[in-house]
């Protein structure tokens, strides 16, 4: 009872279309943009998965204990600031840029193509934030069957090959040629896309970034690593937190979201991932699958 009264409290209070659902998945208490999304909050009707899936913007939660609800306001509003903390500065850049271009003099060209630049940052970062928003959900599957990785790396990692010569970086490919892992297709494109980006952006001129998948007797890895400038001890571990960012990075373009994305891809599969670097010694990213 004391549960479903903080549950109702905490719906009340939310201001995006929160349903909370018991083990059955009757509802137990929604907030009102939910109501209105769904119809109805009559508690105890119940909620059926498809009928949740209709409504992209819902968030589902199940009803276990108080201190999961303090926990998802603490996150909503963390998360929440920090979307908003890194939306303003490409908007910011973005008014600068427009209100440079009038002036007497100014090179128009030049400036709108930086603006352009701005308004995909923007667009990026608001692409990854509902991606994750997706898998955090349930709406967007991570693992359904298995994938043999062979094809897919390949198939990335030559998509990435101008964008690597562009940025003196080499890329090596090493894979047993059977190796499944157990991830959707589109999900193993994302984890390699998102870690090929960031060894690009990072690694440094004249390194080489080695795309590994292999297999072991206690089940199947898939590794990015690159010789490249690696990172601070201080920031390896905080390497998958959304928005995080080292001095490095700061200085680069990026939404930050990238490795936060692939560390929940990974676990949602039932994987473990790691970092490990050292300045000057590169980066390491292993993601590890036990055998199914």
């Amino acid at each position: 009872m004391v549960n479903e009264e903080r549950a109702r409290a905490v719906a009340a209070a939310c201001d995006v279309p929160l349903v909370i659902l018991d083990s059955e998945r009757r509802i137990v208490a929604a907030s009102e943009s939910a109501a209105q999304a769904l119809g109805d909050r009559e508690p105890g009707r119940r909620l059926a998965e498809e009928q949740a899936a209709a409504h992209p913007g819902l968030l589902v939660l199940f009803l276990e204990s108080a201190p999961e609800f303090s926990a998802y306001q603490e996150l909503r509003a963390g998360f929440t600031a920090a979307v908003s903390h890194e939306l303003r500065t490409p908007l910011a850049r973005l008014l600068v840029l427009l209100e440079s271009a009038t002036l007497p003099g100014s090179d128009v060209t030049e400036l709108m193509e930086q603006a352009r630049q701005e308004v995909e940052q923007a667009r990026e970062l608001i692409d990854d934030v509902l991606f994750l928003g997706e898998l955090e959900t349930g709406r967007e599957v991570v693992s359904l069957g298995r994938t043999r990785a062979e094809p897919i790396v390949k198939e990335v990692v030559a998509s990435f090959a101008e964008r690597a010569d562009h940025a003196e970086i080499a890329l090596d490919v090493r894979t047993g040629g059977d190796v499944e892992l157990p991830l959707r297709p589109r999900m193993l494109r994302v984890v390699l896309e998102n870690l090929l980006a960031n060894a690009i952006r990072y690694a440094g001129q004249g390194s080489t970034c080695i795309v590994e998948v292999a297999e072991s007797a206690d089940g199947s890895r898939l590794v990015v690593s690159d010789d490249g400038k690696g990172v601070d001890t201080a920031d390896v571990q905080r390497l998958f937190e959304r928005f995080y960012r080292g001095d490095q990075a700061r200085t680069s373009r990026g939404t930050g979201l990238g490795l936060a994305i692939v560390k929940h891809v990974i676990t949602a599969a039932g994987g473990e991932i790691e970092a490990t670097s050292e300045p000057g010694q590169g980066l390491s990213v292993s993601a590890r699958f036990p055998r199914g």
